[in-house]
């Protein structure tokens, strides 16, 4: 589990111009100050206030859900390729480096989420957690946001789902089984990578597979159906028949319920940063890579129809096989798992009145 206790935050000054700070965040409205630690060598925090907690999601597209809640920009997990790093361009930071060492912080999210959902025009649909990045990240130890938001969402009656990466889940086991008794919660935990070499050169600051996978126990111990994300496979890497078994049969030993998968996806921003990773890595490699992708973000179709033929086999003989959740028949929170079809594939989500609403302003303006 990931432990930040004694992190020295206190005499740092407040409403200090930081001289470290970079271009965009000197103009960051909100911000509050900018933080370094010697626990966290090489990462910058900075403190901000949200105007908004609730983002909205834009109606028609793939997501299953219409709100998300984003405690943290930029993630000290630093996976190679994770689709959020583009968002850090924004702020005039770069998708790279910036993205896993200049964090933003929303210090006030959960006052801010309590007024949110205390709108007159807020419905009470599901909102989803780890959506842009992760709120269980390591910073999470010393700001405690998530205990707040938890208990904002329950006490508005508010359906929820979290999905991370991270150990630290564990701490708030106790807090969501009891919001789990108000509303619907679904807990999943995204496990990319089993090779603990793969996984420290791919995922350098998340714990590894074993401690994750400790956590799914932990949480269906606690009463959940935790669903696992093995998102992204990496082609050549971690796409091979064996290679998925063996992660399957560790993913069902430790309680899980269902399993979501996709192949990567290597959108602008983030295409690069993994090629750099893979020229190092594994640079027999680069032309495979560039034979996949050189047409877009997606692997060709027909990659991703050979990974379903010997997946889903797999997914379907260790009984990880996802419930289809039919219109109706389902809480609104366990959608999430649904987001893509047995073929790995994005599901659309309708337009809805309510989400075409204008109640929130978009992520990359909330400040």
């Amino acid at each position: 589990m990931c432990s930040n206790g004694g992190m020295r935050w206190e005499g740092q000054a407040l409403a200090t111009p930081d001289p470290a700070a970079l271009p965009g965040l000197a103009s960051l409205h909100g911000l509050v100050r900018s933080v370094t630690t010697p626990e966290f060598a090489g990462i910058t925090f900075h403190e901000v206030l949200a105007k908004s907690a609730l983002n909205s999601v834009p109606a028609g597209g793939p997501m299953p859900y219409a709100w998300t809640v984003n405690p943290y920009r930029g993630c000290s997990h630093a996976c190679v390729y994770c689709f959020a790093r583009p968002s850090h361009q924004y702020l005039e930071l770069d998708a790279g480096r910036d993205f896993d060492t200049q964090v933003i912080v929303k210090i006030n999210v959960a006052e801010q989420l309590r007024r949110d959902l205390a709108k007159p025009s807020w419905a009470g649909e599901p909102v989803a957690l780890g959506t842009n990045t992760d709120p269980y990240q390591r910073a999470e130890g010393r700001y405690k946001l998530m205990p707040g938001i938890i208990d904002a969402l329950a006490d508005a009656a508010t359906p929820f789902s979290i999905l991370t990466k991270g150990t630290l889940l564990r701490r708030d086991l106790p807090r969501l089984a009891d919001a789990a008794a108000a509303v619907p919660v679904q807990l999943a935990m995204s496990i990319a990578v089993f090779d603990d070499a793969l996984q420290d050169a791919v995922e350098p600051g998340t714990p590894t597979a074993a401690a994750r996978l400790a956590t799914v126990t932990a949480a269906t111990e606690a009463g959940f159906d935790v669903a696992v994300f093995m998102m992204p496979i990496l082609p050549f890497l971690t796409d091979s028949t064996e290679q998925l078994d063996a992660a399957l049969t560790r993913i069902k030993a430790a309680g899980a319920a269902s399993v979501t998968y996709s192949a990567l996806h290597l959108r602008p921003g983030v295409k690069e940063w993994f090629a750099q990773f893979l020229h190092q890595y594994r640079p027999e490699l680069v032309s495979r890579y560039r034979a996949l992708y050189r047409d877009g973000s997606y692997a060709p179709k027909s990659y991703r129809r050979a990974l379903a033929e010997r997946i889903k086999p797999l997914i379907a003989a260790h009984g990880l096989a996802r419930t289809e959740v039919m219109e109706g028949t389902g809480g609104p929170a366990v959608d999430r798992a649904s987001a893509r079809n047995a073929d790995g594939e994005w599901r659309a989500r309708p337009a809805t009145a309510s989400v075409q609403r204008e109640a929130t302003l978009a992520e990359a303006t909330l400040f």
